[in-house]
């Protein structure tokens, strides 16, 4: 019997692209560097924003001016994180029958803190009993430390836990902690790569996680 559902962010919960590219164009444009398109940041998403910046600027962290135009990202992000992103289709609701059954959830991202608490004070305020972002870099997935951090918040073990993640690297970050992960077929990554990572089951909509918590 599950008790808790551990789900990542950015391409599980939220639809955050939007507000992503526009902070990693603004960053970049500021810098003189050239713009990204949403479909690299879609590709660039998934191990934390150092690395989206890494991976967004000529050069990463060899280009003198990375720090700089990271903090750039970083302060327009913080500013405009709710502009244009909203929570996909379902999620709402099935927070809320998770919630209804007794079922605990948990937020763990390799998104800043500050953002993950701004984010879910906005949305899930009623509805996720414990949300961790990432403090320093070595709490980054598929480092599983945030993920057990948040199994002793919630007072549950490995057997009655499901992770559910749109990434390879939420798949990896489940089995480094012990667990099985759903990948979510709306995020940001494709089936075949979901698969190929060794998610457990796949959902192709927030209701169908519903049947495989019994």
């Amino acid at each position: 019997m599950i008790r808790a559902v551990i789900f990542d962010l950015d391409g599980t919960l939220l639809d955050t692209l939007d507000d992503l590219t526009a902070a990693v164009n603004h960053a970049l444009q500021s810098c003189g560097f050239p713009q990204r398109t949403r479909d690299e940041v879609r590709a660039f998403i998934g191990n934390g924003v150092i690395r989206l910046m890494q991976r967004a600027v000529p050069q990463g962290t060899a280009q003198p001016e990375f720090d700089r135009c990271f903090a750039l990202f970083r302060e327009h992000y913080l500013s405009h994180m709710n502009d244009r992103t909203r929570a996909f289709d379902g999620i709402l609701p099935l927070l809320g029958e998770l919630k209804r059954r007794g079922v605990k959830s948990a937020v763990v991202s390799n998104k800043l803190q500050a953002g993950v608490v701004g984010l879910c004070n906005t949305y899930f305020t009623d509805s996720v009993d414990c949300a961790l972002g990432v403090a320093d870099e070595s709490e980054r997935k598929p480092n599983p430390v945030n993920v057990l951090r948040a199994m002793q918040t919630l007072g549950v073990s490995p057997e009655e836990t499901l992770c559910v993640g749109d990434s390879e690297v939420d798949v990896q970050t489940a089995e480094n902690a012990g667990l099985r992960c759903v990948g979510a077929t709306w995020g940001y990554r494709s089936r075949e790569t979901l698969l190929q990572a060794g998610a457990w089951k796949l959902i192709d909509t927030p209701q169908a996680l519903l049947p495989l918590l019994d």
